[in-house]
């Protein structure tokens, strides 16, 4: 399976952005995706994820109620809608996906990465 992240981009603070991720050689609802991001000179952290079907859904504090990780399995996309952006939500964001179909903010249980997608929120 290979996942490919697009949709980062520069935006304003206060603004919003839509994250994509399609796992090429795999079908959607075979896995738990998630989100996690790397800020600069810091290490990668969890951001959001959702099991295979979606009916499990888990963020990280920083961005619950800003966030939202959604999915459409006919499309085989997930998606990560990004509103009120924050400066600290600088980073490089990549996409990654786990056969155990549950969300997990453990990233060591993730076999596949998606190359990332830089997002720079400016002020």
């Amino acid at each position: 399976v290979q996942l490919q992240a697009y949709g980062g981009g520069l935006v304003q603070a206060g603004g919003s952005l839509r994250l994509s991720c399609t796992p090429s050689g795999g079908t959607l609802s075979n896995y738990a995706m998630g989100w996690f991001r790397q800020a600069p000179g810091k290490g990668r952290e969890f951001v959001a994820a959702r099991s295979y079907n979606g009916g499990i859904i888990t963020y990280a504090d920083s961005v619950k109620g800003r966030f939202t990780i959604s999915g459409d399995n006919p499309k085989n996309t997930v998606y990560l809608d990004m509103n009120t952006l924050k400066l600290e939500d600088t980073g490089v964001y990549y996409c990654s996906a786990t056969t155990s179909r549950l969300p997990t903010m453990k990233e060591s249980w993730y076999e596949y990465w998606g190359r990332g997608t830089l997002v720079t929120v400016s002020s």
